[in-house]
């Protein structure tokens, strides 16, 4: 069977199926297999494929059915010009989060702390953007921290960022600070999961993104925590909800911070608060 039989066999079947962007879908997955460009394939579309390949995109197209994301099925992600390793251990990096990235890197901090950093995909991004950056990635879950340091090896980043074991700010010695403290946390309130796409709720690790009845109960204890490790001149940055910029920037008021920025995402969500220390 060739390329172009394939992609038009597999396409109907993957939207009658309810899959969305089907064609899109089944060339992502061709391209992984033959491991190429996606738009390298309207060059080969007569190209046969063997046995083996078609038995691999055959489970491919069944799991992607099933629901689990393509980013899972495929194993890896593109973030901010980086190609990631992604499985069930980690939240899928999102293009919104590039933007939390792109703000942090235009006030270059030397050094950073990337809280529930999952994939590493921020704290690597950074390391990227950054020369000389010093970036600790903290996360809650060893099996989270796996990945990103596969991640880190991968982009040969692991000079530039070290990953630590543990919740929030509570692995950091007492003496320690940076320049800025970041984070993409939990935010969606334990009410909304079920509304959520299938693809998120049922395969996504549900502790990469409930955070309580608010949704802010993560946001919280790391704005409480925050100050005592920032330099003078440090900042804190975070990713959040859409609806919540009110409630978190009352929380960093509160904190004895002050808002220094808000951005909007591509959607119009305010969807990257900054603050300062008083």
């Amino acid at each position: 069977m060739t390329i172009l039989e394939v992609i038009n066999k597999t396409t109907p079947y993957l939207q009658k199926q309810g899959v969305e962007s089907p064609r899109l879908t089944i060339e992502l997955l061709l391209a992984h297999v033959l491991q190429k460009k996606r738009l390298q394939l309207y060059l080969e579309f007569e190209r046969e494929l063997d046995a083996a390949m078609l038995d691999r995109l055959r489970e491919m197209v069944k799991r992607r059915v099933a629901g689990e994301p393509l980013q899972y099925v495929t194993g890896e992600v593109e973030f901010c010009g980086l190609k990631l390793v992604v499985d069930k251990r980690v939240l899928i990096p999102r293009p919104e989060t590039e933007l939390l990235v792109e703000i942090v890197a235009a006030r270059q901090p030397a050094t950073v702390v990337d809280i529930g950093t999952g994939s590493g995909c921020i704290a690597l991004a950074l390391a990227k953007k950054l020369p000389a950056v010093q970036i600790t990635g903290i996360d809650l879950c060893p099996a989270a921290l796996e990945v990103a340091q596969v991640n880190a090896q991968r982009h040969d980043l692991e000079k530039f960022v070290r990953f630590l074991q543990g919740d929030l700010l509570s692995s950091l010695p007492d003496s320690f600070t940076c320049d800025a403290i970041v984070s993409n946390p939990p935010y969606i309130a334990s009410g909304e999961l079920a509304k959520l796409p299938r693809e998120v709720k049922d395969f996504e690790p549900v502790s990469a993104l409930m955070a309580g009845e608010d949704g802010l109960e993560v946001i919280h204890r790391l704005v409480m925590t925050a100050k005592r490790f920032l330099s003078p001149n440090g900042f804190v940055a975070l990713e959040i909800g859409a609806g919540q910029r009110e409630a978190v920037a009352a929380m960093l008021v509160g904190a004895d911070f002050t808002v220094a920025q808000v951005a909007k995402d591509l959607q119009g969500h305010e969807r990257v608060i900054v603050a300062v220390p008083n």
